[in-house]
Formats: structure tokens, C-alpha cells, sequence
């Protein structure tokens, strides 16, 4: 049987803090997802001023970069160069970027997603909190 790395509410709560700094340090107000590794809602938190919308695309972002096992900005350059077969991919995802795989050891155990402000300042605050959370694992 193989034996597989999940994240926990404290490296979920990690993650989170990281973004938010990162988001507030900018002055921008988003909201932030992370799903674990099925794409499941661990975390949702809409930082004040954010738009309303910005909690589901958020959450969106993430459950398809975590399904995708990579970051949502690929899905979007695909389309963008001209492959739209890519907008007919079932399940509900959201080719927006802003939505950062979590990799641990080579695994996805999870995703960010952010949303709420220019897409690549979106992926630059998920990415942000990831980092937080990585470098604390190289302790």
C-alpha cells in the first residue's frame, strides 16, 4: 500500500497566514481557498473589502488546480494559444489564473486559490503562503 502526505488544519492555517500577510502587505483585499488534494474545502477566508464573488472563484481556482495538479494559469495559456477543446473539460473548472498547487515531495496534497484582484497578483499571493508553508517543512 502506499502511504501519501495530507495536510492538516495547522499546515492549512500556515498556508492561509502567509497569503493574508502577503495580501495585506500589498494592500489587497481578496479571498483566499485551500482544498486538499481531492479538491475539498479546508479553508475559506474573505479579507475585508473583498468582492463577493471573489469566495467562490477562489474556492474554484483551487479545487481545479488541485484536480489539475497544477496551476491554473496552464489552463488559461492553453486556451489563450488557441486550444479552446480545453473550455470543454467537464467538471466545473475554472481556467482563471490565480489557483497554485501545493507540492510536497514531488505530490500534490493540495491547492490555493485566490481571487480578487489582477490575476497574476492573485497567483503571486497563493504562491506567497506556500513558500511560508514549504520553508517551514525544510526546518
Amino acid at each position: 500500500m502506499k502511504h501519501k502526505t495530507c495536510l492538516t488544519l495547522a499546515d492549512v492555517k500556515i498556508i492561509a497566514a502567509g497569503c493574508e500577510k502577503e495580501a495585506l502587505r500589498q494592500n489587497l483585499a481578496v479571498s483566499i481557498a485551500i482544498v486538499d488534494e481531492g479538491g475539498h474545502l479546508m479553508w475559506l477566508q474573505r479579507l475585508d473589502g473583498a468582492p463577493l464573488t471573489s469566495m467562490q472563484i477562489a474556492t474554484s481556482k483551487a479545487h481545479t488546480s488541485a484536480l489539475g495538479r497544477r496551476p491554473t494559469k496552464a489552463y488559461s495559456d492553453r486556451i489563450s494559444s488557441g486550444e479552446v477543446a480545453v473550455l470543454s473539460m467537464p467538471g466545473g473548472l475554472t481556467f482563471l489564473e490565480g489557483g497554485e498547487p501545493i507540492i510536497v515531495d514531488g505530490e500534490c496534497v493540495g491547492a490555493v486559490g485566490v481571487s480578487g484582484v489582477k490575476p497574476a497578483e492573485d497567483a503571486q499571493i497563493a504562491r506567497a503562503g506556500i513558500g511560508v508553508f514549504l520553508e517551514l517543512l525544510k526546518r
